[in-house]
Formats: structure tokens, C-alpha cells, sequence
């Protein structure tokens, strides 16, 4: 008995190896595509920049001076939006990434769930009723709108029997965000000034950057991610099953409270900024637990990572394929999103992770 238990010690230990040695050069190729795409976000635009004028408008920026050559600051210039899509898609991607542990449903997401919907209804009744025009302020609405959704959501899908299934979630998510879409029309099409406010940020993208409103979301965007990546073990306990948590000493409810809080935090502070933007908290862990595997100890990383690459490459992409003007990343992502939506469906059946 004791030889057959060390055999088969012996020939798991080689496939986690391997398995480790793979995750970390997922994560060295993830941090290289966030390079890349960073680059690309400073070269193309309205009018392309090359490499030394890349280094140019970098090295000037770190020393607080303005450059003379003309592609140099271009370069500065879009260094505020590049930002804002790295940190922007890196925190939909996690809180994507927590929906879907804490619910155990693959196609949960802010956008499907409705949290991206209820903080923009939050933000535009601020707008409208109270003239609110500050990031700060839209920040702490889209907070408030974007908790009151997702609670509503998981209190009406856990109605029946079964509790909170990921097909009930997922209509819960639909019906509401339909409902509180409906209700943002009702508020904007009798005033235009707000709809004029509105339908930029409505898009959802990161042409409107600045540092001054990227500083107000940065330490609620930092204590949301640490919260998540030290609930991530906990996170693989429930992924085994409620029983097996508890006999292995998590505490459950606390654990989905402090992963849910990091999520709604996640998405609330980027969609005050950046607008409700779609589909990146879908497709992106998605992807990186097909290829990593679902420990949630390497799967929000690398997710928030891969979410990086993507809103900034839908940022650039979008600049390229609208110029003159330019595409919002809210409408690259959400062309690129639906048909992962319907693959993913497919494949999974609406079956619980």
C-alpha cells in the first residue's frame, strides 16, 4: 500500500512541475504581449511614430519636459490612454475573473450580470438630476448603482429551487440589465444636455484620459486586486464544493463577500472613468483557464494581464480602423465579444464551472 501511494506521489510530482513551468511562461509571454501592446498603443494613431521617437517622447515625459519633435509628443500625448487601458483592462479582467469563481458560472461578466448597466443608470440619474460632472463623483455613483445591481441580480437568480444557477443568473442578468437600459433612455431622451454629456461616455473607451481622474480610482483599483489575489486559495476551496471548503476551513460566506466587493469595486471604479465596457471580463479568463488551468492563484494574474492586452490593443485598433476619427474600445470589444459569448455558451452548456 505504502509503495503504490509512493509511486504515484512520484509520477504526479514531474506533471505539476510541468504544469508549473508552463503557467510561468504563460505569464512571461503575457508580460511581453503587455509590452508589445504598449508600444503599439504609442506608435499608431492619427499619425504612426517610429521607435526613436517612442523613446524620445518616453524619456522627456519621465524628466517633466516637452519635446520639440512633433512625433515625440504625439508619443506624450497618448501615454495618459495607454495607461488607462492597461490598468482599465487588467482590472475588468479580474473582476470578470471573480464573477465567475464566486458564482461558478462561466459566462458571468460586469456587462451580462448587469453591473456595467446599473452604474451607468447611476451615473446618468447624477448627471441629470444633480448635475454632477466630476470623475470623483461618478466614481462613488457608479459604486453605489453597480453594488445595488449585482446584489439585486444574484438575490433574483438564487429565487427557486437549485439556488443560484448559471442560467438563472445569467437571465437575472439579461432581464436587469434590458430593465435598467431602458430606464438610462427614459432619463436622457427628455434632456439633451445630459444625453450630450452621456453618449461619449456611454461608449465606453479611454480616449478621455487623464491622470487627475486615473490618480482617484488608483488606491480603490489597488486594495480591490490586493483583496483578490489573498482570497484567490480560498477561492480554489469553494471551487471544489461548499462541503469540502468548509471541511478544509474556509470560510465561505466571508470569502465570496470580500471577492464579490473586489469585483463590483474593480468594474465601478473603471466604468466611472472609462465607461461600461463589455466583454473584456468574459473573454479574457476564459481564455487564460484554458490555457493555464482554473487555480485561481494563477488565473487572476495572468487574467488581469491578458485584460491589459486586450483594451489596449482594441484601443489601437480602434484609432486605426476609424481615422480620420477613431472607434471606441467599448464597440472593438463588444464586436469581438459576441460571438466568444456564443462559443463559449456552446461549449459549456451553461454548466457551473
Amino acid at each position: 500500500m505504502t509503495s503504490a501511494a509512493t509511486i504515484g506521489e512520484r509520477r504526479r510530482a514531474p506533471a505539476a512541475s510541468a504544469g508549473a513551468r508552463r503557467r510561468v511562461l504563460i505569464v512571461i509571454a503575457a508580460v511581453a504581449a503587455v509590452v508589445i501592446s504598449v508600444l503599439l498603443s504609442l506608435a499608431f494613431g492619427s499619425r504612426p511614430v517610429s521607435l526613436s521617437e517612442i523613446t524620445e517622447g518616453l524619456s522627456t515625459w519621465v524628466r517633466g519636459e516637452r519635446p520639440a519633435d512633433i512625433g515625440a509628443i504625439a508619443v506624450q500625448q497618448r501615454i495618459p490612454r495607454t495607461v488607462l487601458a492597461v490598468v482599465a483592462g487588467a482590472a475588468l479582467a479580474l473582476s470578470g475573473a471573480l464573477m465567475q469563481a464566486i458564482t461558478r458560472n462561466p459566462i458571468a461578466d460586469p456587462g451580462i450580470l448587469g453591473v456595467n448597466t446599473g452604474a451607468a443608470l447611476a451615473v446618468v440619474c447624477g448627471i441629470a438630476f444633480f448635475g454632477i460632472t466630476s470623475a470623483f463623483d461618478y466614481l462613488w455613483l457608479a459604486l453605489i448603482g453597480a453594488t445595488l445591481t449585482a446584489i439585486f441580480v444574484y438575490f433574483v437568480g438564487s429565487i427557486g429551487p437549485g439556488g443560484s444557477t448559471p442560467i438563472k443568473l445569467a437571465l437575472a442578468g439579461a432581464a436587469t440589465t434590458a430593465a435598467l437600459s431602458s430606464l438610462v433612455s427614459a432619463v436622457l431622451l427628455p434632456r439633451l444636455a445630459a444625453m450630450d454629456t452621456f453618449r461619449f461616455w456611454q461608449v465606453g473607451g479611454v480616449a478621455g484620459a487623464d491622470w487627475s481622474t486615473m490618480a482617484t480610482i488608483a488606491p480603490l483599483l489597488v486594495l480591490a486586486a490586493v483583496a483578490a489575489f489573498i482570497a484567490a486559495p480560498a477561492l480554489n476551496a469553494i471551487a471544489l464544493g461548499d462541503d469540502v471548503a468548509v471541511g478544509l476551513g474556509v470560510r465561505i460566506g466571508r470569502t465570496r463577500l470580500i471577492a464579490a466587493a473586489a469585483g463590483v469595486l474593480l468594474c465601478a471604479a473603471v466604468t466611472a472613468v472609462a465607461g461600461p465596457i463589455a466583454f473584456v471580463g468574459l473573454m479574457v479568463p476564459h481564455v487564460v483557464r484554458m490555457l493555464a488551468g482554473p487555480d485561481q492563484r494563477w488565473l487572476l494574474p495572468i487574467s488581469a494581464l491578458g485584460g491589459a492586452v486586450l483594451l489596449t490593443l482594441a484601443d489601437t485598433i480602434g484609432r486605426l480602423i476609424g481615422y480620420p476619427g477613431e472607434t471606441e474600445a467599448g464597440i472593438v470589444t463588444a464586436f469581438v465579444g459576441a460571438p466568444v459569448l456564443v462559443i463559449i455558451a456552446r461549449r459549456t452548456r451553461m454548466r457551473a464551472l
